[in-house]
Formats: structure tokens, C-alpha cells, sequence
């Protein structure tokens, strides 16, 4: 809990930081901003996608042989977001109002990404070894 409220912390504190030097206003929370209309067509291209491999997945490791998982959830949400927030970043980029959107957005998907990669990578720092 320590490790995750401290990232959340850091999060926090960094969009705060980064909305005010690259002037960016706050967006809603548990609200998903499309840029326009052919984002939000993209997106939910994406997310219809994700949702057939994540259920194709599921059918094929629970039916399949238990030591070879075809893709396992988190591998696939990492990739659903990395996906999803490149196509924002490059959407922000072409057509939203404010150019320092797509800024914002990938210094966060960057700090997203590290802090994924090193909990997969290191069994949540060591606290999952068994």
C-alpha cells in the first residue's frame, strides 16, 4: 500500500505541476475526454478490440494447458494502455485546442509506463516472492 500511495502521490503532485507550467486545464475526473468525434470512434475501436482479445485470451488459457498461458490480463492492459494513450497523444497532437495537450499526456504515459514495467518487472520490488 505504501509503494502505491507514495506513486499516487507522485502522480498527483506531477500533473500539478506539469498543468501549470504547460498551462493545460484540469479535465474531469472518471471522465474520458475524446478530442473529437474520429477520436472517440478510435478509441472505442480500440477498446472493442482489447475486450475480444482479453475474452479470446481467457477462453484459450482456461481450455489450454495450464503451464502455457497464451497472454496473460496485466501484459494485455499494459498494452491496451500504452495503445489506447498513443492514439490520444497523436490525436491531441493534430487537433486539440491547446498544443501542450499531447505534452502532458506523454510525460504521463511515460511515467505510467516506467512505473508498470518495474512492478512487472520486479514482482512488486520484491514483495511478491514467494
Amino acid at each position: 500500500m505504501l509503494i502505491l500511495s507514495t506513486f499516487g502521490l507522485f502522480l498527483f503532485f506531477s500533473n500539478k505541476v506539469l498543468r501549470k507550467w504547460l498551462n493545460i486545464e484540469k479535465k474531469k475526473w472518471f471522465s474520458y475526454n475524446h478530442v473529437n468525434d474520429r477520436h472517440k470512434k478510435i478509441d472505442w475501436t480500440i477498446r472493442i478490440i482489447f475486450i475480444v482479445i482479453m475474452f479470446s485470451c481467457f477462453f484459450a488459457n482456461v481450455n489450454g494447458d495450464p503451464l502455457e498461458h497464451i497472454w496473460d490480463t496485466p501484459i494485455l492492459l499494459f498494452v491496451f494502455l500504452i495503445i489506447s494513450e498513443t492514439a490520444r497523444i497523436i490525436m491531441e497532437k493534430r487537433y486539440a485546442e491547446n498544443r501542450n495537450d499531447y505534452i502532458f499526456s506523454t510525460i504521463q504515459l511515460v511515467i505510467i509506463s516506467i512505473f508498470l514495467l518495474s512492478v512487472f518487472t520486479t514482482d512488486f520490488f520484491g514483495l511478491l516472492k514467494g
